[in-house]
């Protein structure tokens, strides 16, 4: 049995993993990262575990008048909902609400309910206690990563011996939508950026490296050719492999110089920033499937980046420039 205390700070703390590891869970693409993803799902599965404990806390406090009651019940509400989405869409049960992909409302939800959290840890403060580093506190804590980590493979397992179309999802808990089917492949834009429009005669690619500045046309750009397999993986919970095909960007680089970056710049003013030992294996595309790109998928000029999640293939490309800067010199997700 835990006390209301011991329930308040488990709880917390299990938030904050699971805000952890979702965060790096939407970074990785590499299935090098996969532990992130199920270190997130662990996470999950102790809030869940929690949930009748908390229950009682919520009971005993509705009894109090409080004006920050509706704070409460408003915290308790978003988490529910992120605890819904992120096991809707993990199983395949839930993959939209509203419209949206369930696993962009999860990520929503999570998003608003932290600093309704933050603010509730700071509004209950808890003081520490002598008995928080004693052996039956380690011996619950153990026991609820055990009980998490066990629930989570047991859900796991569930969903693939059901035949549930969680089972089919990537690694990073995408599914798929589209491969191989460009005009079926969802088009999704970061944050606020809109498809711009073009006039294809006028549009220029500036590629800046060590010995300077110089402008390719789209004609010029699209005599390349080159192809290229990947796997466009979004953050909103869907991927697709495709046939790419366009100009590596090693091709248009003549001298790296003392470069420490790759600055790939959108007509949109989107960017991304690569370290100079990824070039190699990036490509600026120009068609997908056999078919020029869409206006919707990038037209005329997008970034293909095996490895790397959606949001860092960028689109509408007008600009590659060579930098000094480092690559980490960036926020960590794009904030426009």
């Amino acid at each position: 049995m835990l006390s209301p205390r011991q329930t308040n700070v488990a709880l917390f703390t299990a938030l904050l993993l699971a805000f952890a590891t979702g965060t790096g869970a939407v970074a990785t693409g590499s299935p090098h990262g996969r532990w992130v993803v199920i270190g997130h799902g662990v996470a999950a599965m102790a809030v869940i575990l929690l949930i009748p404990w908390k229950g009682r806390v919520v009971r005993r406090g509705l009894g109090r008048a409080r004006r920050s009651r509706w704070a409460s019940l408003l915290l308790a509400a978003l988490a529910i909902t992120t605890v819904v989405a992120g096991l809707g869409s993990s199983t395949g049960l839930i993959r939209s609400i509203g419209g949206q992909h369930g696993l962009w409302v999860h990520v929503a939800a999570a998003l608003a309910l932290v600093p309704l959290l933050l603010w509730h840890a700071v509004a209950r403060k808890s003081r520490p206690h002598k008995t928080d580093l004693s052996r039956r506190v380690a011996l619950r804590a153990g026991l609820l990563s055990a009980a998490a980590a066990a629930l989570y493979l047991a859900t796991d397992s569930t969903v693939r011996l059901a035949g549930l179309p969680g089972a089919k999802r990537r690694f990073t808990g995408s599914h798929e939508i589209g491969s191989f089917d460009p005009t079926s492949m969802p088009s999704t834009i970061w944050l606020n950026d809109t498809a711009p429009t073009f006039d294809l005669d006028e549009w220029r690619l500036t590629v800046v490296d060590g010995r300077g500045a110089y402008e390719l046309t789209l004609p010029e750009v699209a005599e390349y050719q080159t192809p290229l397999r990947a796997t466009l993986d979004c953050t909103s919970g869907w991927y697709a492999h495709q046939d790419w095909a366009g100009v590596p960007v090693s091709s248009l680089i003549r001298d790296v110089g003392e470069a420490r970056s790759l600055l790939v710049h959108s007509v949109t003013g989107y960017w991304i920033r690569f370290p100079v030992d990824e070039i190699d294996r990036l490509l600026l595309a120009t068609a997908v499937g056999g078919v020029p790109l869409a206006r919707r998928h990038g037209s005329p000029l997008r970034l293909v980046a095996p490895r790397r999640r959606g949001y860092w293939w960028v689109k509408w490309v007008d600009r590659v420039e060579l930098q000094r800067s480092p690559a980490w010199w960036q926020p960590p997700f794009p904030l426009a």
